[in-house]
């Protein structure tokens, strides 16, 4: 008997217990097993089908054996076997195992020597090679964050604004571009590294903004994916210690996973950022982000970059005690520097809340409203729900009702329409 079927299990209670651990588990696991399939395959369509060969498996025998122990590594020891069983398969078999450079009959392989400055991850590697300059940048993101994020193409074109086919065609072009044009798996060196360098932090930002603030689902976040983009973050600035915006991004996300823990109620609900408790949010990180921000500046040559400065605005949330204590004042210009850095709807709306503490709700609707006929905010939920706030403060009720009211209808997780639901029904009262 092989070693999959040797792991101790645990019993499921019933066949739907079973099928929510699978559905949770490949959900988790899903960018781990494809990463580590791609090494043996060289195809990342391939490594995805491989991976749903694996799910496939465990929906068949989890219910009737248990669920593995450790469910993550049986997945994946599953999705490598039947890789390692497709590559003898081949043809040019023995071409192949020239070109791994490992010997495919033990499982797992051995480790690759690295390369002195390399990074022995294949995650990593799963983003360069996502990033590649061979695709539009529209396709490298959706691509990566299908593989590597394990979002669903719904939940990536909401992240993008833009239509499900869209999405759907985007990373189904750019698989089969990698494949054909035989693109290496690896974390290149010199100005290939640099040339996709952009892409990628977008990537991994976008990456942990999805976990940070689930799109769809029951729950606000996930956890699992903020902690990947963050670890991927960190251990990117360890691979490119003199750029600048790799430490800006890596201080971003210190300062935004510190306050993770305040975000939402003991039973799931959001907490707004001016009603969470501080003493909740994570010192240790925002120690780290304090440090990565100032290694930004250190290595910057001019201006600072869109990441550098979006850090610098986390930064002035986490020095405050008390959400009164904000420096908004400071926020509103580091908007304002972005907004010409980096000029894009979602940054004015954020410009115009800071705008409304420190000018007034008045000024701030004034920014607002010009952004009503924007395109990418058609379908926007913080649109409305930044304008009901407003409306709010303005004393205009039942204006702000119906901005909440509509900001609930076009956000698809659940937990932010209950809030966004709670807020219209106060108004009433």
């Amino acid at each position: 008997m092989g070693a999959v079927e040797q792991q101790p299990a645990i019993a499921p209670r019933t066949a739907a217990d079973a099928r929510t651990a699978i559905e949770t588990v490949f959900r988790l696991e899903f960018p781990r097993v494809v990463a580590t399939v791609t090494r043996i395959v060289r195809d990342i369509g391939i490594a995805e089908e491989l991976a749903q060969d694996a799910l496939v498996a465990a929906l068949e025998q989890w219910p009737r054996d248990g669920v593995p122990d450790h469910p993550g590594a049986w997945l994946t020891t599953t999705a490598r076997r039947r890789a390692v069983d497709l590559v003898r398969r081949r043809e040019n078999y023995t071409r192949k195992l020239q070109e791994i450079g490992r010997d495919l009959t033990d499982v797992p392989p051995p480790e690759e020597p690295a390369a002195p400055d390399d990074i022995d991850d294949d995650l990593l590697r799963l983003v360069f090679t996502t990033c590649h300059p061979v695709l539009s940048a529209e396709a490298r993101t959706a691509l990566t964050l299908r593989l590597l994020g394990g979002l669903t193409t719904p939940e990536i074109a909401r992240a993008f604004l833009v239509p499900e086919p869209t999405v759907a065609q985007r990373i189904v072009r750019a698989k089969r571009t990698l494949a054909t044009r035989n693109i290496a798996f690896e974390v290149p060196y010199g100005p290939g590294r640099e040339a996709r360098l952009g892409s990628v932090l977008d990537v991994i930002y976008l990456i942990f903004n999805e976990g940070y603030a689930a799109t769809a689902g029951d729950d606000l976040l996930r956890p699992a994916l903020c902690e990947d983009a963050l670890r991927l973050a960190r251990q990117l600035a360890a691979l490119m210690p003199k750029e600048p915006e790799v430490h800006g991004l890596v201080s971003l996300l210190e300062f935004q996973a510190s306050r993770t823990a305040a975000r939402t109620a003991p039973d799931g609900t959001p907490v707004l950022l001016r009603d969470q408790n501080r003493r909740r949010w994570n010192r240790m990180l925002i120690a780290r982000g304090i440090t990565a921000l100032d290694r930004a500046g250190a290595t910057a040559v001019g201006a600072p970059g869109p990441y550098a400065l979006q850090a610098a605005i986390a930064a002035c949330h986490a020095h405050a005690y008390t959400y009164a204590g904000t420096d908004w004042a400071s926020i509103a210009t580091l908007y304002g520097l972005l907004a010409v850095r980096a000029p894009s709807p979602v940054v004015e709306l954020n410009r115009a809340v800071a705008v409304s503490m420190t000018d007034g709700p008045g000024p701030a609707l004034e920014i607002v409203d010009t952004l009503a006929a924007e395109p990418a905010l058609s379908d926007y939920h913080l649109l409305p729900s930044v304008r009901g706030d407003l409306l709010l403060r303005l004393g205009r009720t039942a204006e702000a009702r119906a901005e909440f009211e509509r900001a609930a209808s076009l956000t698809r997780n659940e937990r932010e329409r209950e809030l966004l639901l709670a807020r219209a029904t106060a108004c009433r009262s």
